[in-house]
């Protein structure tokens, strides 16, 4: 390899295994030891090279036992290694968040030398549905000074990684008196040198016009009106147009317009695709009026205070999506091919997955039917994620421990068991306790009662395996309930409900728990429970009845995940219904 002309070079031991042979167990006295020999051999046979690169084993500090400054492995790297070697490090972990100046400085020490930092900050080979398109941050520009170089990990995808290496440029022109070498940037950022905001403007702005830059063989191509028409033999086709312009009919909108890529679409690209610890600003938006809209979708079901604002936030979201859709549209008739091949993935999916949201959306709202891959028990492939490495990730503990709507961890231990007949003046005591405190203005008595009021009150006997009750260390502090047929409990108050809605929601259902119960996952379970075994009955679909002052049961069942707001011919106008498929 020297021969051809190579003049730098590398040696790397990453992600190998640590246990070695016999002979080199004679010949070495630990590991380490071997790499440095073979390393420095390597080094010295070259004739001692400018750029000569070492990656040791340990190459962050989550590897380092039992840590960096206490690591046998890295102080025979750095005491035994020639100087004139340099040494990678990603920082405090494989794909580190942050890498401050203190953890460089400590990893200094024991290397004996500035490392040279091997960033994953951009990589994207361990997760074949991500792609990082936001800029080079959280290393403070004071680690300049303080390293040997960076090298940067990028994405598998080549043309993509034009805004990781452009952003890492504009850090590496940083200096670390507060001034820049040629680009201004003032910002309130606590980097008086370096703005990853403005850097990735920068990096979009250029990038956009190597999207709008053809990438045909043999140079830029000339615009159509430019080509001249070719001559040939061949008869036309014949077609039936007649000699009118094109009209689209009505309901059409076709994919490829003649509308260019903007810069607001790439800043939105990125922010879609951002980071791998974080999301970009449009993307948390969505995410949050996602998850307040699933929350607060009890307020479409009758004229309140919140339905305007759930209205009005709905078609706001509805607007981001739209953003999504457009900003697809364009993209895909950018003149760059090449640019768009690599994206093309990642961007069908993330509008199918926005689609998505956007149906679910303007189902809570009664804007749409509900879509088939919503709620169909036979939906199309594209209405779950991930094949088979989607359904272990789904079942295993940590998933979702990313998440941006994090639950915190349960203090108090909850059981939940069978409902038996001594839990009947508990559940009672329960249904009482929380009458009185949600009674509003209006008396109970005053109240149209609800369907499930006789089975909490101990009137109607619940359906066999359909009732839970949940305890902890005070007592039973909550309950489930349920009818498999709710037709004869309606009855019963003289409800008159349609054979409709119970063919679709034949059962009914009913929880309570107390308020010093404030984490809504033992509520959660305990309903899951409860709908399964609804569903091993045989029935369909199950309902549930809130009144319109309880506010407090009105924003359980949808933090419960499975109760939407349902139309119900003849419901008092103060009682809100809420069902779900099984």
């Amino acid at each position: 390899v020297r021969q051809f002309g190579c003049r730098s070079f590398s040696l790397l031991f990453d992600d190998i295994e640590t246990e070695m042979c016999v002979a080199d167990k004679k010949a070495f006295s630990s590991f380490a030891y071997a790499q440095v020999a073979i390393t420095n051999a390597v080094y010295q046979h070259l004739g001692d090279p400018e750029t000569f690169l070492f990656c040791p084993t340990d190459y962050c500090a989550a590897f380092c036992t039992p840590s960096v400054l206490q690591s046998s492995y890295l102080h025979t790297v750095g005491e035994k290694l020639l100087p004139g070697i340099d040494i990678l490090w990603t920082g405090p972990k494989v794909v580190s968040h942050k890498i401050s100046i203190e953890s460089i400085e400590e990893v200094s020490s024991v290397l004996r030398r500035p490392p040279v930092i091997w960033d994953n900050i951009h990589a994207n080979d361990y997760d074949p549905q991500r792609l990082f398109l936001g800029p080079f941050k959280d290393r403070p520009t004071e680690l300049i000074a303080k390293l040997r170089g960076v090298l940067t990990n990028p994405n598998c995808e080549f043309y993509p990684n034009f805004v990781a290496i452009h952003t890492l440029a504009t850090w590496c022109k940083a200096t670390a008196d507060g001034r820049q070498r040629d680009v201004e940037m003032d910002d309130e950022e606590q980097d008086p040198c370096y703005s990853p905001q403005k850097a990735l403007t920068l990096a979009l702005t250029d990038w956009l016009q190597e999207f709008m830059s053809t990438d045909q063989p043999g140079g830029p191509c000339r615009p159509p009106a430019c080509l001249k028409k070719e001559v040939s033999e061949e008869e036309p086709m014949q077609t039936d147009m007649g000699e009118g312009s094109y009209i689209p009919g009505p309901g059409e909108n076709p994919l490829y317009t003649a509308e260019p890529l903007t810069l607001e679409d790439l800043k939105l690209l990125s922010e879609l695709f951002y980071l791998p610890y974080e999301h970009g600003p449009t993307a948390r938006t969505m995410l949050q009026e996602l998850d307040w809209l699933k929350n607060h979708s009890w307020a479409v079901a009758a004229e309140t205070d919140k339905t305007a604002e759930w209205r009005s936030r709905a078609h706001q979201f509805d607007g981001l999506c739209e953003a999504v859709v457009q900003m697809f549209n364009r993209l895909s008739n950018a003149p760059n091919r090449s640019i768009l091949y690599d994206l093309y993935n990642y961007i069908c999916d993330i509008k199918s997955g926005v689609g998505l949201a956007r149906a679910y959306v303007k189902t809570l709202g009664g804007q749409a039917r509900p879509a088939a891959q919503l709620l169909n028990t036979d939906p199309e492939p594209w209405g779950f994620r991930g094949g088979l490495s989607g359904e272990f990730q789904r079942m295993l503990p940590c998933h979702g421990n990313r998440d941006l709507f994090r639950h915190p961890l349960m203090t108090s231990v909850y059981s939940i068991r069978m409902f038996c007949p001594e839990d009947k003046m508990e559940v009672q005591r329960i249904f009482r306790e929380m009458q009185s405190a949600g009674e509003g203005k209006v008396p109970l008595m005053m109240q149209p009662p609800l369907i499930c009021d006789g089975l909490s009150a101990g009137d109607i006997p619940p359906s066999p395996e359909c009732a839970l009750v949940l305890e902890d260390e005070m007592g039973v502090c909550g309950y489930a309930l349920a009818l498999t047929d709710a037709k004869p409990a309606a009855a019963r108050i003289q409800r008159a409900v349609s054979d409709s809605v119970f063919q679709d929601f034949p059962s009914l259902v009913t929880i309570q728990v107390l308020p010093r119960v404030a984490d809504p996952s033992p509520a959660k379970r305990m309903i899951g429970r409860l709908l399964s075994s609804i569903r091993s009955s045989g029935s369909r679909g199950v309902f549930c009845e809130v009144r319109h002052s309880d506010r407090r049961m009105l924003d359980l069942y949808p933090k419960l995940g499975f109760f939407k707001p349902i139309t119900m011919a003849g419901l008092p106008q103060d009682i809100i219904a809420m069902g779900t498929s099984l």
